[in-house]
């Protein structure tokens, strides 16, 4: 690339011979400078680069140096850092940055909706790394000048609530009202806490103006979303079997359920006897009457509920002798070679047949008498493990319940709420934990019965409820139901059209909705929203319908859901609703008492956040938004079918929330309700355990931010607890402890670090009156001009990317290579010898400003409390302008100069061959010649270097030496100590259309001036007089 563009260049080319004067018609004219380097190149505070002169005369100079002035802390730490984050807070009006940006006209806007954490608990690391994530975003866009929607919410219904609520009081002897009472403080007390730490990391937001689940306009949103599900017929109500939790005696859903993978169970292989046999099979010299179909099973309490053994049509079956007893066992024939290990004796082939030949067989229960079973063909029989042949019990499966609805069998339930066992199981059994001794005494049964074959301990996966720890079982209630497996197509397609980050979780996501045939929404407890259905006195029909449903919902919206429990039954279900409905006397009816699965409470948020609409019958627009101020009130602008731009939530939401919301959209919308989905890891201990309280290793954001008790414990602050999350991989598992948090505020201290260097030598400059206009700086200013504008467009495209992480290493490379190594290094002489005013100071100065502004707003997403301390320093502001107020990294199209990058990266190949010829010298204690073959590289160098030798010019600068020499051959008179490297340098222009591979030779000769007492350049006559260009300045300033 070159200065200029093609055309130009290619003229260039064809007129090598033009010399100097085509080169400086390459480039602006060159503008002369007094180069000065000093000795500590790698110093970015500049306290080393004070001029060291000796004794009068260093002292005489000393204040004509224009040193970095700055009352900007290199470090805050403790009570310090603490006490200055919350100043910055009030004096940059966090608090009202939300609802500013929501005032202010915008072309675009962004949604990010809040997935709303519990409110059963304080703050804890998971809430920090899931808010913050979530904040970066909703800065960077309210930055680049979008109108920013977020409303933080919480889910304040469930189980666990109302268990930490009641503590060892349990429910026993309270109404549902004072249970719901007790547990809305609970949940508001969490919230304020939850809310006040939000705060305190600096997260944006409205705070006085929140939703909640439990707000009676939001559940009256929940009741219309519940109502069109209804009228679709979506939601019914059936007896089936379900998860039920015997800790919580609740049903569950699939989302409130945790498996353990190490839960050991006793694993059974039990006989049927073969009663009847099936009649297209025929075994010669065989009794049928003797031949036993073995099952196996983990869940031996589950016999006594058996209504069928299970095959595959299209498997083969043998019939096995076991040489030790001459008992005949049918099984499948692909295990029988694992059952004759298992069983420790020889098993005989007598005769192997198609799964299909066993239809119509009879087996006997082996524990209840007289009662048989048949043999059935499903699709559902596996050959991973067991026989073979399923053990079928249609009350405690899921499967195994398709096959009673295929086949008519019966449901019965023999288990009761607290998992035990109820009369319809017999004597024996009754009022046992099926879980517990009611197992062991059903293997004890098939023992005296001679049905037992084998016991042994099975680890595997298990349900757990996810409140109590403590596993649930399956059995058939009569609940509420969604019938997912209507939506499941539909939800499919719109996911096809969702952006999903990482890409890797749209297959857990497809795989958690394949498995939910049907979603169970009732919830026998008394926090939550009540299923608003009447039941017949008599016949106990349901009575829920487009009338009941609204009046109640209106209901909700006025005095709160706890209205289901307090008004009369006469108001719930007024005369005129009953007319509507067709429906008898109120008299005949009472109130249902479930409420509904919370994952359906947050899985209605879309509705009740994201939307505006009228309620029906209303004179004038009634917002589902009304509890909030108009400026805030307003959903998604100008669209007809409001959706989030994204939801950002960790990856145990991939069955929960995301889904929830998914069902529930497409059920009533047709479409999914976000653009984009966001899917994070979990945060764990260093060594990557789960962090826990009963472990050891949790870890207290208030804590990180504020320190411990401990007197030495480190107080980091809310900006590095932001820079932990911005720094992580957040779509894996993401790791906290002293380490990380150590790594956090060290990154931290070293961007202050150039901050301060940048802030100190804008000492006295006003960008408003003294910048120099880009086509007057020299060109290693221009240049850096340009490495700023790729860095904010590499930095921006990152942040759209959701990648915080790879916006701080673009950051730390910036600075790192092109800020502090290199140009810090190459203007210290520049910003502290010239004149205060002189051209190249100030275009020096000009560039600070604009590196030091846009590394402030290229942070400001992630560290909001130093992006707005810097901007309190700068230059060039009003009063009480803050940076956020002030939009995104300002880089114009007058910086990109490619053709630029070839003349300094050019020189910049020359200099490192001389730096790397004098390891561990100072380069400003040599002079360098330097020469090229006429060609495009010597005419780049021309353009940097007027005469063919200088102290003062941006190629000297560059070269960071005393005196620079440009010629076309190095000259035979050497002195014996020069040193001499050669080397090339590829010049690449306009995207590869001219490629050059330009040679050069340089000669490293020692300098034979002084060096200058005021500037340390060693471009003085004598040690004890000034250069030139000090001279200059000195005289100039008396």
């Amino acid at each position: 690339m070159l200065l200029c563009r093609l055309p130009v260049v290619t003229r260039s080319v064809a007129r090598w011979g033009e010399g100097a004067r085509r080169a400086r018609a390459l480039l602006h004219p060159a503008v002369a400078f007094s180069s000065s380097r000093s000795c500590d190149v790698g110093s970015t505070d500049g306290s080393s680069a004070q001029p060291a002169g000796n004794g009068a005369v260093q002292g005489q100079y000393r204040d004509s140096v224009l040193l970095p002035r700055t009352a900007f802390p290199m470090k805050l730490t403790g009570q310090t850092l603490l006490d200055r984050e919350l100043e910055i807070q009030q004096a940059c009006g966090f608090a009202g940055l939300y609802s500013w940006q929501r005032e202010r006209k915008a072309k675009k806007e962004f949604c990010l909706h809040d997935g709303p954490p519990y409110a059963n608990g304080d703050p804890h690391v998971g809430h920090a790394l899931n808010k913050i994530l979530k904040d970066i975003r909703n800065r960077f866009e309210m930055l680049r000048g979008r109108q920013v929607h977020y409303i933080p919410g919480w889910d304040c219904h469930g189980l666990p609530i109302e268990l930490k609520a009641l503590g060892e009081l349990g429910t026993s002897g309270l109404s549902p009202l004072q249970i719901r009472q007790k547990a809305r403080e609970f949940a508001e007390g969490a919230i304020a806490r939850q809310k006040a730490a939000f705060q305190r990391w600096g997260v944006m937001a409205d705070w006085d103006n929140c939703y909640y689940t439990f707000d009676g306009t939001y559940e009256a949103a929940q009741l219309k979303v519940f109502q069109e599900m209804h009228s679709k017929g979506l939601i019914y109500q059936d007896y089936k079997p379900v998860f039920w939790s015997p800790s919580s005696r609740t049903a569950l859903a699939e989302a409130e359920l945790e498996y353990d993978p190490q839960h050991v169970s006793k694993a059974i292989y039990a006989t049927f006897p073969l009663s009847k046999p099936p009649p297209n099979l025929t075994l010669e010299a065989v009794d049928p009457g003797s031949i036993h179909v073995l099952v196996w099973t983990t869940q031996p309490w589950t016999i006594p509920a058996n209504q069928a053994v299970c095959y595959m049509p299209n498997a083969q079956y043998s019939v096995l002798k076991r040489a030790d007893n001459s008992q005949l066992l049918l099984v499948a024939a692909d295990r029988t070679a694992s059952l004759s290990a298992l069983l420790g004796t020889e098993l005989e082939t007598i005769g192997t047949f198609s799964g299909s030949q066993l239809e119509g067989g009879i087996c006997k229960h082996p524990t209840i008498p007289d009662k048989e079973v048949p043999l059935l063909p499903a699709n559902h029989v596996t050959m991973a493990k067991g026989t073979g042949l399923v053990h079928t019990a249609p009350a405690h499966g899921m499967e195994d319940y398709s096959v009673a609805s295929q086949f008519n069998l019966s449901v019965d339930c023999m288990v009761d709420e607290e998992g035990k066992f109820t009369e319809l199981a017999g004597p024996e059994l009754q009022n046992l934990s099926v879980m517990e001794e009611g197992n062991d005494k059903v293997i004890s049964m098939l023992v005296a019965c001679g049905a037992l074959v084998k016991e042994e301990q099975c680890v595997h996966s298990y349900p757990y409820d996810w409140r109590t720890k403590k596993p649930v079982v399956i059995r058939p209630s009569k609940q509420w139901f969604i019938n997912t497996a209507s939506l499941k197509d539909k939800a499919k397609e719109v996911l096809q059209k969702v952006r999903i980050l990482p890409e890797s979780a749209r297959g857990s996501l497809l795989t958690m909705l394949d498995r939910r045939t049907y979603w169970c929404i009732s919830r026998q407890r008394s926090w939550g929203v009540p299923i608003p259905v009447f039941y017949h006195k008599e016949t106990g029909e349901a009575l829920m319908n487009k009338h009941t449903v609204p009046h109640i919902s209106k209901l909700f919206k006025e005095k709160g859901s706890d209205c289901w429990w307090e008004l009369p039954l006469e108001t719930l279900l007024p005369a005129e609703v009953l007319k509507k409905s067709k429906a008898g006397p109120v008299t005949d009816y009472v109130r249902g008492e479930d409420v509904l699965d919370i994952w359906f409470d947050s899985g209605a948020s879309w509705a009740a956040v994201l939307e505006e609409e009228e309620d029906e019958g209303s004179e004038e627009a009634d917002s589902r938004l009304s509890w909030l101020p108009a400026p805030l009130r307003k959903p998604l602008v100008a669209e007809s079918d409001p959706r989030a731009d994204v939801y950002i939530e960790g990856k145990d939401q991939i069955g929960g929330w995301f889904q929830s919301s998914l069902l529930t959209s497409v059920a009533v919308r047709n479409k999914a309700p976000y653009r984009s989905l966001v899917v994070h890891g979990f945060a764990v201990s260093e060594k990557g355990e789960k962090m826990s309280k009963s472990l050891g290793n949790a870890v207290d954001p208030d804590t990180i931010i504020n320190g411990g008790k401990d007197p030495g414990t480190t107080a980091y602050g809310a900006d590095a607890l932001r820079w932990w999350v911005a720094e992580s991989n957040v779509f894996s598992e993401i790791q906290i402890g002293p380490n990380a948090l150590n790594s956090a505020r060290d990154g931290i201290s070293k961007l202050r670090n150039t901050l301060k260097f940048l802030l100190g030598n804008l000492h006295g400059f006003d960008p408003r009156t003294q910048a120099v206009d880009p086509k007057e700086m020299y060109y290693i200013d221009q240049y850096m001009l340009h490495q700023l504008r790729e860095y904010s467009i590499k930095v921006t495209d990152a942040y759209n990317e959701f990648d915080a992480g790879r916006a701080i290493r673009i950051l730390q490379a910036f600075i790192t290579r092109d800020v502090s190594s290199f140009y810090f290094s190459i203007i210290k002489d520049r910003l502290y010898c010239d004149a205060e005013d002189s051209l190249g100071r100030r275009s020096c100065q000009t560039v600070l400003e604009e590196v030091l502004d846009g590394l402030s707003r290229s942070i400001a997403p992630i560290l909001p409390h130093l992006a707005e301390e810097v901007y309190l320093h700068a230059p060039g502001h009003e009063e009480g302008d803050t940076l956020f107020r002030s939009g995104w990294i300002k880089s114009s199209s007058v910086w990109r100069r490619p053709g630029l990058e070839e003349a300094v990266e050019g020189a910049c190949a020359i200099r490192d061959s001389f730096l790397s010829s004098i390891p561990g010298k100072n380069a400003a204690t040599y002079d360098l010649i330097i020469a090229i073959e006429p060609g495009l590289l010597f005419e780049l160098m021309e353009s940097l270097q007027e005469e063919p030798s200088s102290t003062s010019s941006q190629l000297t600068e560059l070269m960071m030496a005393a005196r620079t020499t440009l010629t076309s051959s190095l000259p035979r008179d050497l002195p014996p100590d020069a040193l001499l490297c050669n080397g090339t340098f590829l010049i690449n222009l306009e995207g590869g259309i001219i490629r050059e591979d330009s040679a050069y030779s340089i000669a490293v000769v020692p300098t034979s001036a002084a060096r200058c007492p005021r500037c340390r350049r060693y471009t003085a006559e004598s040690a004890d007089c000034l250069c030139p260009r000090c001279q200059s300045v000195i005289s100039n300033t008396h």
